[in-house]
């Protein structure tokens, strides 16, 4: 398909919709025909431009997902799954929640970019390229950061466990690469691999633990709910809601449903924004039309409230608006279309069967206690933003491989520069905030924990479902050189934090801060330099 910019403007649109490789699965919009067919040659810049800025539209989608709907859900799952609370089981489930529920909360914007990604040989680039690119920015650039705002001493033995498995986690992926394919042993040996990673975690929790005595573990960078009243309350004042829950009124009052509707579904707390600053409104004005549809169709369980987030009107029009939602998201709506017996629509039968079930939960309930079952809204908000980030990857996946074939640019390149960065700038912003209120050891060793998460779980997961019985493997050609740059690049960084870190004694200062920030500006000038065959590498 990229030979089509070979070919007179004239023959585009043909090319584009005759040639089976510039068929794009998956997704609504046909970016490629948009691009080629829909605007004239002459206003090819125009649609870049319009298809750059719904680029970062989706990251913002992608990132008010995870953060406000998912990762909530999550927690509120976790938490509902605890079998005891007494202090010594409950360090050792913080540590397993950490590992598990923490880390698929941050991770799924990647981990779901991998799996679309993975799905389509012609996308497989995208995949490997954000996951390595994501792994240097993350372990250089956001480390090093931390480094620079708040030079600290990092946790000795969480930082060793995690840069061995991360090595041991490209090591792995190198060797895929080489071979250029993935079989069953090998997918399920990734997941094995976090497997053992979590239990290693759990086990080093529970000895420090038994080396201390009876007394709680030190926080780990798993461990956020485990933090001193005080960091809770810096923390919660960067993360809290922004739905004015500071200005809830300390008597209870009765309120009617469509009160408690229309408040529930304001994205916008008016106070709030009378004080934050022009930036802050501009961002949020964007935000809003995300959080609306978000709010009308994923149901958020709050297990640190006294209501549990309970909105009996709106939860009530969720049971019909998130099973909707998953029909026809779900393969971009090919199986939400599909006629029962060539009759019924499958969106027809769930709508349905949906809003007899809501309307018997809005009489059997009531606005000030929510029902017992109201955990079970947690599994449906999260089935519901699960399937919001997938749509919305799938769209972010297209649209790069469109830029792609427009500027000439390799998939690998593309994932380990806009994918990498637009999944990573969440995470970076967090934790160099949690470095300026006084805790780097945490932000610092999340840097490495988290991507753990990311590479085994997004190539062994994403490599696993697009196995069949019929062809037990994946193919992992690497489209170009580049990709041996990134796997070098990376596995260097890694040795170069485990040897210099230890031989600080752990002691991180702003040297070490730039010495990463310089490698990795460095790399990157070195692989955009790979990418447009100014430096040519020989390839295995």
């Amino acid at each position: 398909c990229w030979e089509v910019r070979k070919h007179n403007s004239s023959e585009w649109c043909h090319f584009i919709r005759s040639n089976p490789d510039c068929r794009l699965d998956g997704g609504f919009l046909n970016y490629l025909d948009g691009v080629f067919c829909v605007f004239p040659p002459r206003l090819l810049p125009l649609a870049v431009t319009l298809y750059a800025l719904w680029l970062l539209y989706l990251f913002i989608i992608l990132g008010v997902t995870a953060e406000k709907f998912f990762c909530p859900n999550l927690s509120a799952i976790s938490t509902n799954l605890k079998l005891s609370h007494n202090v010594a089981v409950f360090s050792l489930t913080s540590s397993l929640h950490g590992v598990t529920f923490l880390a698929f909360g941050n991770g799924a914007p990647d981990v779901f970019s991998a799996v679309v990604a993975f799905s389509d040989p012609r996308t497989a680039g995208l995949a490997i390229g954000a996951i390595f690119g994501a792994g240097v920015f993350v372990t250089t650039v956001v480390a090093g950061g931390i480094a620079l705002v708040k030079p600290f001493t990092a946790a000795s033995r969480p930082f060793l466990r995690d840069v061995i498995f991360y090595m041991v986690a490209v090591f792995l992926t190198f060797v895929v690469l080489y071979l250029g394919r993935i079989r069953l042993g090998e997918a399920l040996g990734y997941l094995g691999l976090y497997v053992f990673y979590v239990l290693t975690v759990v086990l080093c929790t529970w000895i420090h633990r038994r080396q201390r005595g009876d007394g709680l573990a030190p926080p780990t960078p798993w461990e956020p709910e485990m933090l001193p009243d005080v960091e809770e309350s810096e923390l919660s004042s960067t993360n809290s809601g922004d739905y004015g829950e500071e200005y809830r009124p300390l008597l209870p009052s009765q309120e009617s449903s469509l009160r408690i509707l229309t408040t529930a579904l304001s994205p916008l707390d008016y106070r709030k924004w009378r004080r934050k600053p022009w930036y802050w409104r501009l961002f949020k004005a964007f935000k809003v039309p995300v959080e609306l549809v978000l709010l009308l169709t994923v149901p958020v369980v709050d297990p640190d409230k006294d209501d549990r987030n309970w909105k009996r009107p709106l939860n009530c029009l969720h049971i019909l608006s998130s099973p909707l939602l998953c029909v026809l998201t779900l393969k971009s709506g090919a199986y939400g279309l599909y006629q029962i017996q060539g009759i019924f629509p499958v969106w027809g039968l769930v709508t349905l069967v949906a809003s007899a079930l809501a309307l018997i939960i809005f009489i059997t309930t009531s606005n000030e206690e929510p029902p017992k079952y109201h955990c079970v809204f947690a599994f449906l908000g999260f089935l519901a933003s699960a399937m919001w980030i997938n749509a919305a990857a799938t769209e972010l996946v297209n649209i790069l491989r469109t830029l792609g074939i427009i500027f000439q640019l390799s998939n690998t390149v593309l994932g380990l520069t806009l994918l990498a960065w637009g999944n990573s700038i969440g995470d970076t912003f967090s934790d160099l905030t949690m470095a300026r209120q006084g805790y780097p050891r945490m932000a610092f060793s999340a840097c490495f924990g988290g991507i753990i998460f990311n590479i085994l779980v997004g190539v062994g997961l994403g490599c696993l479902l697009q196995m069949t019985s019929s062809q037990p493997l994946v193919k992992l050609e690497p489209d170009s050189p580049l990709v041996w740059v990134l796997a070098g690049a990376l596995g260097l960084s890694l040795v170069f934090s485990f040897v210099t870190v230890p031989a600080q004694c752990f002691q991180l200062g702003k040297a070490y801060g730039l010495c990463l920030i310089t490698y990795y500006l460095v790399f990157l000038c070195v692989a955009l330099l790979t990418e447009f065959r100014v430096i040519r590498f020989s390839t295995p």
